[in-house]
């Protein structure tokens, strides 16, 4: 009794840690206030949160299922029935039972808060391997508002908690050595976006590369065993759920391959670091230089991971590390959320510290104030809401 009684106070403080940085969000354009600290707000209500860029896609997607007559019925968006593909089926699948009691707009918002705090659980539960009770519970404090990017997507209507969340809990299951669940959870990671598969490829490298010189040397037959085979299979749920997608595409766009046709949405180009070619697409301005600190702040954590021999962490920030130095993107720091919750257990030593604890008593106020502006300007021009609801 006393187990469940701890478990649900646990839960309930994660809980609150999640839901109250979202709040205080939501809180501004809830109340319609003209503006806070001098930062002119839209005066569209809880509607502005709704529109941030790709909510609205997402709706559409769980109204139409991919049906590309019902798209063309739904929206004015400038935009082809070939792009939704580039949305991935899970998030909006999700949305749609809620949407029964909520609606579509607030159904979106409802997951999204339902996700976060999915991944806050389950960021204290990996943390707390590393960490004492109190320096775990900073680490997810931390985590709950930290990057100023990752406390937007989780304000507003985002596939990235989902996402992010179910890529923590597969790896945590993945230390505890429970294969079938990391790799269950590595399967919702992939129906919720396309870069899932590389926690696969994560893993893959994670296990084959420490004993590709032992099995050159010694062969095959000690490490391919049927035991070790079998402990492992499972994981081949990830690929399978990537497949499962193309194949539900088939169905629905009677378009196999959708997701690559769904035109401008994959950004990885060779050399690496074309992101600061300003005249690209998807960047569009040579103010960048804060990308050399996300890539430094990433190259240090990834050596910390290394040099504290965690090298399953040290693998999958790797490879999303490797994967973002080809991304021409301008918001390049939403596509390093993945690497986040890893990096802040590298971090974590300095995390800790008192002076951190006092720089982040500063660094909440432009979190906050960023957080605000970005939203209030990210947002898809609706003029008819009818479609959405």
């Amino acid at each position: 009794m006393n187990y469940m009684i701890k478990k649900t106070r646990l839960l309930a403080i994660l809980s609150i840690i999640s839901i109250i940085p979202t709040l205080l969000i939501w809180t501004p354009f809830f109340l319609k206030l003209k503006s806070f600290w001098n930062i002119p707000l839209p005066q569209n209500g809880m509607a502005t949160l709704v529109a941030n860029y790709d909510g609205p896609l997402y709706i559409i997607v769980a109204k139409s299922l991919y049906n590309p007559e019902i798209i063309k019925s739904l929206v004015s968006f400038p935009l082809s029935v070939q792009y939704y593909p580039a949305h991935f089926p899970l998030f909006p699948f999700l949305i749609k039972p809620f949407a029964i009691l909520l609606g579509f707009p607030y159904s979106m918002l409802f997951v999204t808060l339902l996700s976060s705090i999915f991944a806050t659980y389950f960021f204290y539960k990996l943390a707390r391997d590393y960490f004492k009770y109190k320096d775990a519970l900073l680490l997810t404090l931390v985590f709950s508002i930290f990057p100023a990017r990752w406390l937007i997507v989780r304000s507003v209507g985002s596939p990235e908690p989902l996402f992010i969340g179910a890529i923590i809990t597969s790896v945590y299951f993945f230390k505890k050595k429970k294969i079938f669940l990391a790799a269950l959870f590595g399967a919702i990671c992939q129906l919720t976006k396309s870069p899932g598969i590389l926690l696969f490829v994560s893993y893959f490298l994670y296990l084959a590369v420490p004993n590709i010189k032992k099995i050159t040397l010694e062969g095959s037959k000690k490490y391919l065993t049927k035991k070790n085979i079998l402990k492992y299979i499972s994981l081949i749920l990830i690929p399978l759920a990537l497949i499962s997608v193309f194949f539900f595409y088939k169905l629905t766009t009677g378009d196999f391959l959708a997701y690559f046709h769904s035109g401008d949405n994959i950004h990885l180009l060779f050399p690496p670091f074309q992101i600061f070619n300003y005249s690209a697409p998807w960047v569009g301005t040579f103010w960048l230089e804060e990308v050399i600190f996300i890539y430094l702040l990433g190259f240090i954590g990834l050596e910390k991971l290394i040099s504290k021999k965690d090298y399953l962490l040290a693998w999958f920030v790797g490879i999303f590390f490797l994967s973002t130095l080809f991304v021409s993107h301008r918001d390049i720091i939403r596509y390093s959320l993945p690497m986040i919750p890893f990096l802040l257990i590298g971090y974590g030593d300095v995390i800790t510290r008192k002076e951190f604890r006092f720089a982040m008593l500063i660094i909440i106020i432009p979190i906050y104030l960023f957080s605000l502006a970005y939203i209030s300007q990210n947002t898809m021009p609706i003029s008819d809401w009818a479609p959405l609801l």
